[in-house]
């Protein structure tokens, strides 16, 4: 299988290192494709490659992911998918620049260091290509479930755009406080911001641009910060209500 892996960053080496294939790197840079050719005895081609590929998998920010299809999907004589974390707006173009093709968008629910992990999948033509390609990633670990484009999409609004709103808000504000103070609640929230700030700025600019959520983060703490005993006592008791509901589906 001859893969090419459009986007040399984090998540296209995690691709090419995940997919048993003859890997070729493109990216914008050309020095950070030949940079992840090297070291996987893959290689490097330029962005206006013309070549074929019996796959192509994009791995670019979503901001530029439907341009990236339209230059590359044409490329693909098999399959081609996305891992791009958007899944309404790739799947649309793809539709339309490899009607032929096998097609379905991807979304790891993780960064490389924290592998493996859960990954969605929308496909919107399955064949044997990306059936390869999805055993891949479960032999490496990952658990691959089915959703709709717009049940994910949705669903970043809270997992990404409003999760990380609320995380990035608290370490924001948490100022620098002895080690000494640290409740089991507070810990984990250091835990957690520690963990996305860590990551790239680019990378969680393009999450709060491409989804909403971070609104309704502020509208409810706004509500949180003027209310008083008994409208707070209410908002607390709609908030378990909605952590025991969502701990019901995870059970089943």
């Amino acid at each position: 299988m001859k893969l090419l892996v459009v986007g040399a960053g984090e998540m296209g080496r995690w691709l090419a290192d995940t997919i048993d294939a003859d890997v070729a790197f493109t990216d914008a840079d050309p020095a950070v494709a030949a940079a992840a050719a090297e070291p996987r005895s893959a290689r490097a081609v330029p962005s206006d490659t013309q070549e074929s590929f019996d796959v192509v998998g994009l791995a670019v920010p979503m901001s530029v992911v439907d341009e990236a299809i339209a230059t590359y999907a044409p490329l693909a004589e098999a399959a081609v998918f996305d891992i791009s974390g958007v899944m309404d707006r790739p799947l649309a173009a793809m539709a339309d620049h490899a009607p032929d093709c096998e097609r379905a968008s991807f979304h790891p629910l993780f960064a490389p260091p924290r592998v493996p992990g859960n990954i969605a999948v929308v496909t919107a033509t399955a064949g044997p290509t990306l059936d390869a390609i999805q055993e891949a990633m479960v032999e490496a670990g990952n658990t691959v479930f089915e959703t709709t484009a717009a049940e994910h999409d949705a669903a970043m609004e809270t997992i990404q755009a409003g999760a990380h709103t609320a995380v990035l808000a608290y370490a924001l504000v948490a100022g620098d406080i002895r080690e000494e103070f640290a409740t089991p609640v507070s810990e984990q929230l250091e835990s957690l911001a520690a963990t996305v700030t860590e990551g790239s700025p680019e990378v969680y600019s393009e999450i709060q641009a491409a989804f909403d959520g971070a609104d309704d983060i502020a509208v409810a703490a706004q509500e949180i910060a003027e209310a008083d005993s008994d409208t707070f006592a209410d908002l607390f008791v709609e908030a378990k209500r909605n952590v025991d509901a969502d701990s019901r589906v995870s059970d089943e």
